[in-house]
């Protein structure tokens, strides 16, 4: 049985360099590949991390308590009209946080109140805000990233225009600035388009404080808690280096 063995021995020799001469030949493969270099691995961004500059544009609602003349004669039925605002800011993303600073200027509102006659009493609100937000961004679904946020800062409030139709007749026309605390409260959902913009729109609560007019005849006017509710919609675009994840 020696020829049988040699038979044997031959067989499996033949075999294997087979094996060998074809894992060379080209076009062949490997089951398990050469590992891919660093540089060439797929990279993916996540979206609005780092530095970032935002514009908004918004149209608001004024909204107000009342208004209390020194005289006593105190109007009711206090009204604000609507308006445009727009802004611009520059903030910082880490994670789920997110802060900014933001500035907005607030086209005049008309103010509406009645002593004698309905509308008897006329003024215009407007503002500039500075304030400073902090933000939850609460995950992604499908490029949407909803938040919710809170600011506080400075406005610098205007009573301009004001007019008051009481017998006898007193009308003024000069204007008032002054500096009041401001805050807001907002939400809304960022939609990623691209690597580094996202696309913001949202609602803003924005409270201004009280403000007084000039004196006039009648002594002086103040509008009591003057706030606005605001649909947004704007952009942020990351120029900082964004992190990179595999």
């Amino acid at each position: 049985m020696s020829w049988l063995k040699v038979l044997t021995a031959a067989g499996l020799l033949a075999a294997q360099v087979t094996t060998t001469m074809a894992a060379d030949m080209p076009g062949s493969y490997s089951r398990d590949p050469l590992p891919i270099p660093e540089r060439m691995r797929p990279q993916s961004f996540d979206a609005n991390l780092g530095w970032y500059l935002r514009g908004d544009l918004g149209y608001h609602w004024g909204i107000i308590d009342g208004a209390q003349s020194s005289s006593g004669l105190n109007p009711t039925d206090s009204k604000l009209d609507k308006g445009m605002d727009g802004g611009i800011g520059f903030g910082i993303k880490r994670d789920w946080m997110r802060t900014d600073v933001t500035v907005d200027y607030f086209s005049p509102l008309k103010y509406q109140g009645t002593i004698a006659a309905p509308g008897d009493v006329t003024a215009k609100m407007s503002a500039w805000s500075a304030l400073f937000n902090g933000y939850l961004d609460l995950g992604t679904w499908y490029r949407m990233i909803p938040y919710v946020g809170a600011g506080a800062g400075v406005a610098r409030v205007k009573a301009s225009d004001y007019e008051n139709a009481v017998v006898p007749p007193a009308v003024g026309g000069a204007s008032n600035n002054q500096w009041n605390f401001a805050w807001a409260g907002m939400a809304g959902i960022g939609f990623v388009v691209s690597n580094n913009i996202v696309i913001d729109a949202g609602y803003r609560y924005i409270n201004f404080g009280d403000v007084k007019t000039a004196t006039d005849a009648t002594g002086t006017m103040t509008f009591k808690n003057i706030a606005a509710h605001e649909v947004r919609v704007g952009f942020r675009w990351s120029f900082d280096d964004l992190p990179v994840s595999h």
